[in-house]
């Protein structure tokens, strides 16, 4: 959420953007990005494992994760990002027409082609999950419980010691400077190859650390060369922007700067999963209502964020009061989709619940150690 309001306020172009953009943002941008999506992934991978660890059989895993990923999914395309489409086309290319005239008539391109804009937007991450969810089902089902378990051991062994910082590292570097150098993920599941060779190790590490309790100590171990990591990555990242940060969009910044932000991803990741740990490794009476909204959430906060952004850039109020209402509108509006949403069983599974209203990690994200 915060990632995403500092989008609309930055230069960079984004689907919505402020009148008078603020410049410094994008240093804050530039901290929270190298590893945003990483850790998503790879929480989720985590919380895959514990999903199929509880399912009565691999079938149900995969018919579970494909009706709680592509129902919201689909819902999600159709209606909720259909607002991040209208306002872009309206800030950007002047569209003359009004919301639900879009929606039935150019959307989906059965009017004026020129202004087709169907897609998953920010919902991009629900298909990858769904597709990687479905991977692991299908390795889980060809593999004897003999070879998976040879699989761990070897899981732990490859990452022990300092090779939980360098393998990853050295592999970012290799993809990103060596194999595909300077390009950026598409978020197109069908075409993504510098993404997927990027978050299907992340997903994957996510899911070997489920089971792999012996890496604990060496991520709780590791903090001050992850920090050290992340201390550096970020000043290179910064100096590179300094002087001139709106002149950049964020991907030909990153284009040019992927080995700092290899670095600085993984350090931040290590740092964070250790905190984590040490932290915040206890139950808490709002953890259960807060994994079964955290799904719904992600569903709809950026257009909640798109359109008050739109509804901002209009009135003129500046960058410090836009900052402060669309956080708070974008969290009311956020809990207030999951608070209605929850309640209605025929809602329920348009938003990522289940129909009967069982608490379970449902979402593509979970508490990090929360899950037995």
């Amino acid at each position: 959420m915060l990632y995403h309001v500092g989008l609309m306020l930055s230069p960079w172009d984004w689907h919505v953007n402020a009148e008078h953009p603020v410049a410094w943002i994008v240093y804050l941008l530039i901290a929270m990005n190298p590893w945003r999506m990483m850790l998503l992934f790879l929480v989720s991978g985590y919380a895959a494992r514990a999903m199929l660890a509880r399912a009565p059989t691999i079938a149900g895993f995969a018919r579970s994760r494909t009706a709680r990923l592509v129902i919201p999914l689909l819902f999600g395309a159709t209606f909720i990002v259909v607002p991040q489409a209208w306002v872009e086309l309206q800030q950007k290319l002047g569209y003359p027409h009004g919301l639900i005239h879009f929606w039935l008539h150019d959307y989906f391109g059965f009017g004026a082609r020129d202004y087709h804009a169907f897609g998953f937007f920010h919902l991009w991450f629900v298909a990858y999950i769904l597709v990687y969810s479905l991977l692991v089902a299908v390795a889980a089902a060809l593999l004897s419980e003999s070879a998976t378990a040879r699989l761990q051991a070897g899981f732990a062994r490859a990452f022990s010691g300092w090779r939980l910082i360098l393998l990853p590292i050295a592999w970012l570097l290799l993809v990103r400077l060596v194999l595909l150098p300077g390009l950026m993920p598409t978020n197109r599941v069908a075409d993504d190859l510098p993404g997927h060779l990027v978050y299907l190790p992340a997903f994957l590490f996510g899911f070997g650390l489920a089971r792999g309790d012996a890496l604990w100590p060496d991520i709780r171990r590791l903090w001050r060369p992850a920090l050290a990591l992340v201390i550096a990555g970020y000043a290179l990242l910064a100096w590179r922007m300094a002087g001139n940060p709106g002149a950049e969009s964020l991907a030909s910044f990153y284009g040019g700067e992927l080995g700092p932000a290899s670095l600085m991803g993984w350090g931040a990741i290590i740092l964070l999963l250790g905190l984590a740990d040490r932290r915040w490794n206890h139950d808490h009476r709002w953890r259960a209502t807060l994994t079964e909204a955290v799904f719904p959430v992600y569903l709809i906060h950026q257009t909640l964020i798109v359109l008050i952004g739109w509804w901002l850039v209009r009135h003129h109020w500046g960058a410090g009061p836009e900052f402060l209402v669309l956080i708070a509108g974008t969290a009311l509006g956020c809990w207030l989709f999951y608070a209605l949403g929850r309640r209605s069983g025929p809602l329920r599974p348009l938003i990522g619940l289940p129909r009967d209203g069982r608490k379970s990690v449902g979402g593509p994200q979970s508490p990090i150690r929360s899950i037995p």
